[in-house]
């Protein structure tokens, strides 16, 4: 017995935004109709739950095959996201992944500047990232006050580069966590261009 991600096929309308947010490749549009294609694929976190905007998609618990966290064909090595989507402006603060979450507040660039992102830090986190230079600072601040107000989240891992356009993002963490009035705690690490990591 364990948790698996049931779909109402009466209430899926085919759109295949819960197919984009399952890092496991577990849902596939067959007929113009989402399914779990592989029981074994499935985690159960439920990642896909938030995006659907019909309430198609449910968690049940029941009899199916092991969660095989075996790499899957195409990937190099395991992905670790448990959450999607992870861009700040489009994540609702109301996903049910949010909830008693660790959170990796992470700058766009980091992923590409440290190869080791995945096992390091985004593992075990749910990952949300943005960049202070191109996003506007103040809805930036606000949807992370409104997660932290909405879920009871357990710790906050901020990491953004060495860049001066990256670097306000420890700030930025710090005004929503002080905004929501919530003791959070926090610690941030620095990424340098050449891949070498510090914590702060």
């Amino acid at each position: 017995m364990r948790k698996i991600i049931k779909i109402d096929q009466s209430l899926c309308n085919g759109c295949g935004e819960c197919i984009t947010s399952c890092a496991e490749g577990a849902i596939e549009l067959v007929d113009g109709k989402a399914r779990v294609v592989s029981d074994s694929f499935c985690d159960g976190l439920g990642a896909c739950l938030a995006v659907c905007r019909n309430g198609a998609l449910t968690i049940e618990e029941r009899e199916v095959e092991e969660f095989d966290e075996k790499i899957k064909p195409g990937q190099e090595s395991a992905n670790e996201l448990s959450g999607w989507p992870i861009q700040m402006r489009l994540v609702r603060p109301w996903a049910p992944y949010l909830q008693g979450a660790r959170l990796l507040v992470a700058g766009d660039c980091t992923a590409f500047a440290y190869p080791a992102i995945q096992k390091d830090f985004i593992q075990g986190r749910v990952a949300l990232v943005g960049c202070p230079k191109l996003d506007e600072t103040a809805p930036f601040v606000d949807k992370l006050c409104e997660i932290l107000k909405a879920n009871e989240i357990r710790d906050i891992t901020v990491l953004h580069m060495t860049v001066p356009c990256c670097s306000q993002l420890k700030t930025l963490v710090a005004d929503a966590v002080l905004r929501s009035g919530k003791d959070v705690p926090q610690k941030s690490y620095v990424v340098g261009i050449d891949g070498k990591l510090n914590q702060e």
